[in-house]
Formats: structure tokens, C-alpha cells, sequence
């Protein structure tokens, strides 16, 4: 088992965000039943909350695609990007396999594994929040800043949830 291994989600989280001399700001919130309920609790839009999906790729692999609170996945724009005819969202414990994070924690910062990122275009040029790598946890962070450590690609992979 690796050191990181034995590092909380948190502290993993924090360590390479410190690594990449990205600025952070973690703060503790209550617990959340929901992505709207989050928002709430931290006095911001759930567009501001951006969800780390963890999504499977037809050979095997993951990548993360950074997705904001209002939006979902755009399966045909997300396979357009990427030139492949599958990707699929992971069970829950594949996830936690593929990053050592558990769903509603999980970030591309401090995974056990870097996988690739690709971020939703409308994140940019603005604050957001995003899983700490713990429950109770949200941290806050420039979203061009975040996009650049993490070598991002930004593209148009979102569509409105339908309600």
C-alpha cells in the first residue's frame, strides 16, 4: 500500500493541491441529502458546485469529468471528444477502486490514480466548489486555476438536467 494510501481523502486531497500550488480552501459543512441541499448549506447555486464524475472508457481506463451542479453528462458530446462509441459510469466501489475516494467525495486532486480530466467549458472564469475528498467537506477554488493544474481539457460536454 502506498503512502497516499494511508492518507485520509482530505489530507490526500490538500497534499497535492499544495503539490500543484493550486490555492484551496476547504471548510467543514453539514451533512447534505442531496447536490441542492449542499448548495444551500454553503450559500451558493448548485451550478456553482461542481460534480467529479468518474467515467469509464471502452479500454479499461477512467477519467474524471467535471461537471457543474445544474448540468449532466452529455453522453454524445462527451464520446464525440473522445472518438469512442462507450463510456459508462462505474459502480460505486469501481469508483472508490479507481480513485480511493467514495461517491460525494471524490475529486481529481488527490486520487489514488491521476487520471485525465476533462472539464465542462462553463466552469470557466469562476469560483466553484467541489468534493474535499471526505464527507462533511467542500472545498472552494478557482475554477481556471484548478482547470491548469490538472492539465484539464475544457469542452462542451454538459447538457441542462431535464427535470
Amino acid at each position: 500500500m502506498t503512502q497516499d494510501a494511508n492518507r485520509s481523502g482530505r489530507e490526500r486531497f490538500l497534499a497535492d493541491a499544495e503539490a500543484r500550488g493550486l490555492a484551496v480552501d476547504v471548510v467543514e459543512r453539514a451533512a447534505a441529502k442531496s447536490l441542492e441541499e449542499a448548495a444551500a448549506i454553503l450559500g451558493i447555486r448548485p451550478a456553482d458546485i461542481v460534480k467529479s464524475l468518474v467515467v469509464k472508457h471502452k479500454d479499461g481506463s477512467f477519467f474524471f469529468a467535471l461537471v457543474p451542479g445544474d448540468r449532466q453528462i452529455s453522453w454524445p458530446k462527451l464520446r464525440a471528444l473522445l472518438g469512442v462509441n462507450k463510456l459508462s459510469l462505474p459502480t460505486a466501489e469501481t469508483a472508490f477502486e479507481a480513485t480511493g475516494y467514495e461517491r460525494g467525495t471524490i475529486t481529481p486532486l488527490g486520487s489514488l490514480t491521476p487520471w485525465p480530466v476533462y472539464a465542462d467549458q462553463s466552469i470557466a472564469g469562476r469560483r466553484i466548489s467541489m468534493g474535499a475528498g471526505e464527507h462533511g467537506y467542500s472545498a472552494f477554488v478557482e475554477a481556471d486555476d484548478l482547470a491548469h493544474a490538472l492539465n484539464a481539457v475544457l469542452a462542451d460536454i454538459s447538457d441542462p438536467l431535464q427535470q
